[in-house]
């Protein structure tokens, strides 16, 4: 018997860039390929909070692809679907400033998602 319950993940945001996915135009979430997310999938649901707030919003999980570097997922997706407020340059430079080379060796996924209206 399979399962077909979406799961929900709860996961933390910047204020920035959850900013910019209730608005729907942050379409590319980027991540550290860490072991609890190994098993996200497409059709999945992730609530996006403000750390400390109530503040949320739900994304549908469209796809998940892996990458070996913040540069190669930048250049696989397209800046302007990950921020379209910053250039390529400034993107990989939050990003780095957010995770360390350590945890940028585990790699990166990049999540398409699509806003889901309350």
């Amino acid at each position: 018997m399979t399962d077909t319950t979406a799961r929900v993940r709860e996961l933390n945001l910047y204020r920035r860039y959850f900013e910019l996915v209730a608005a729907g135009t942050k379409t590319i979430e980027v991540r550290v390929k860490y072991p609890h997310l190994e098993d996200l999938a497409a059709g999945d649901t992730i609530r996006f909070r403000i750390k400390g707030t109530d503040e949320t919003c739900d994304v549908h999980v469209l796809r998940v692809t892996g990458y070996e570097s913040f540069e190669a997922l930048l250049d696989g997706e397209g800046p302007a679907n990950v921020n379209p407020s910053a250039s390529r340059d400034e993107q990989l430079a939050n990003i780095r400033s957010i995770y360390g080379p350590e945890k940028e060796a585990l790699g990166a996924l990049a999540i398409k998602i699509k806003l889901l209206m309350p």
